[in-house]
């Protein structure tokens, strides 16, 4: 039993750290908790050398309090959280919404626009879910729109901040696999508006064969002179669409590091604030505060994270895998990939993306990278990326898959009166289906994804 025990503890380790998280334990002490129960599991078992644990505190210091990209979260996360205090968004709405109102499905449209421009500034799922619940949704019912569509409208805009760089989620996926910030955030650019393009085209399919679920913007909708609609549009456009070029910009053209642009969209996000007078005491306390709880549990998940890759990976955890997997019959490149995306779709029912990325990456990651895609990507130098975006893409879907996904409980929780839990999941299929279509055909058609990172030459 105890030599059983012995060949199995990095096995057992895992299977005890998700135990330990469907018991309802905050991930970061579990994870860390966890690494530090087996690696003195391991000492008194002669496979673990006590030293070790110093090594656990070593990485934790170089891996993550020193590292330069990861200095980046926190301030896209102050970024997001002023953004959404700003009434920015509110003012953005309407100019979409007048500008849009002659496009079939406009509302549906100019809030689909309004989340994609949206998904780069403020970069993290659940505020911008919540931000879109409590402007646009009242709006849309208020108008006549069929329920399940502009609830659907609504969170699968909102997610799509997940994606679209600079996402929180690729700087910290850049960091776990060992590719370029850069690269990965050109790769999910194209990913991101081609799910946005997809849920275009259905809304406006859906207006065009069932106007009834549409209903139109009566035409004296919105500003009566041209010095109202130039000023509606100066207000709600030029601000945001202006940070996000700045910020995606000066990363894609090279002038800037994530780190860097990450500074220049606070600085940003603070005048936009002070444009719309919402520049105040009261405001940048409310945002720091709730900025410092994002970042405190984003780290404190990644140092836990790191002490239980090393103990895992010490007790000979990949190998492990590795031959658990070749046991089910998991062992050419595509049985793995597809082994992969669906243990990380079905992860995102009860685990938010922080915890998913901490879990597997660092540990599928390196057995994926053993096998040669160069048949299906040219060359195997953007494997990591591909595999990056491809995650990120699946992780939108699982956010909003029912009965668990995240942005269900986000929208139930904002929704106004009168909005069921069955109306939200009706509402989730077709869009949970676009986005399964855009994962397959970024898997089928790998160019999707590594077409811009090529073009830089960052892939080389």
């Amino acid at each position: 039993m105890i030599d059983w025990i012995t060949d199995y503890l990095a096995l057992i380790m895992f299977v005890a750290m998700f135990f330990m998280i469907f018991c309802g334990y905050p991930v970061a002490f579990v994870m860390g908790g966890m690494g530090l129960t087996f690696g003195l599991l391991g000492w008194m078992l002669d496979v673990f050398p006590i030293v070790g644990m110093s090594n656990v505190l070593l990485r934790m210091w170089g891996g993550v309090a020193l590292d330069q990209v990861l200095v980046s979260v926190p301030m896209f996360i102050l970024m997001g959280s002023i953004l959404e205090r700003s009434g920015s968004a509110a003012s953005m709405l309407r100019a979409t919404e007048i500008l849009l109102r002659r496009t079939p499905g406009g509302l549906a449209v100019s809030v689909m626009v309004m989340g994609t421009i949206l998904a780069a500034p403020i970069g993290v799922v659940g505020a911008a879910v919540v931000l879109l619940s409590l402007i646009a949704l009242p709006q849309m019912l208020a108008s006549g729109y069929d329920k399940q569509l502009a609830i659907g409208t609504v969170a699968s805009a909102g997610t799509l901040g997940i994606l679209i760089p600079p996402a929180i989620m690729l700087v910290v996926m850049a960091e776990m696999l060992n590719a370029n910030a850069g690269a990965l955030f050109l790769s999910a650019t194209m990913p991101g508006l081609l799910l946005s393009g997809l849920y275009l085209i259905y809304i406006i399919a859906v207006a065009i064969l069932q106007p009834h679920k549409t209903p139109k913007l009566p035409d004296n909708h919105g500003p009566q002179t041209n010095a109202e609609f130039w000023s509606t549009m100066w207000r709600g456009l030029f601000p945001m669409t202006f940070l996000m070029v700045i910020v995606m910009g000066s990363i894609f053209a090279g002038w800037a590091t994530a780190t860097e642009s990450a500074g220049v969209g606070v600085l940003g996000s603070f005048i936009i604030a002070w444009l719309n007078n919402q520049l105040n005491l009261r405001m940048v306390n409310d945002a720091i505060r709730s900025a410092c709880r994002a970042n405190g549990m984003v780290f404190l998940i990644y140092l836990g994270a790191t002490g239980f890759s090393y103990v895992f990976r010490t007790l000979g955890g990949d190998d492990l895998m590795i031959s658990t997997l070749y046991y089910f019959g998991i062992d050419t490149k595509w049985e793995m990939l597809t082994f992969l995306m669906i243990l990380i779709f079905l992860l995102g029912f009860p685990f938010e993306w922080i915890e998913i990325c901490l879990i597997v990456l660092p540990i599928f990651a390196p057995i994926l990278m053993k096998y040669d895609f160069s048949d299906h990507l040219g060359d195997n130098s953007g494997l990591m990326v591909w595999f990056g975006t491809l995650v990120a893409v699946n992780l939108q879907t699982a956010f909003m898959t029912p009965p668990f996904g995240a942005t269900l409980f986000y929208m139930k929780g904002t929704a106004p009166p009168g909005i069921t839990m069955s109306d939200i999941y009706r509402g989730m299929y077709p869009f949970v289906t676009l986005q399964v279509v855009g994962l397959l055909l970024c898997i089928a058609f790998p160019e999707i994804v590594l077409w811009l990172p090529r073009a830089a030459g960052l892939l080389d």
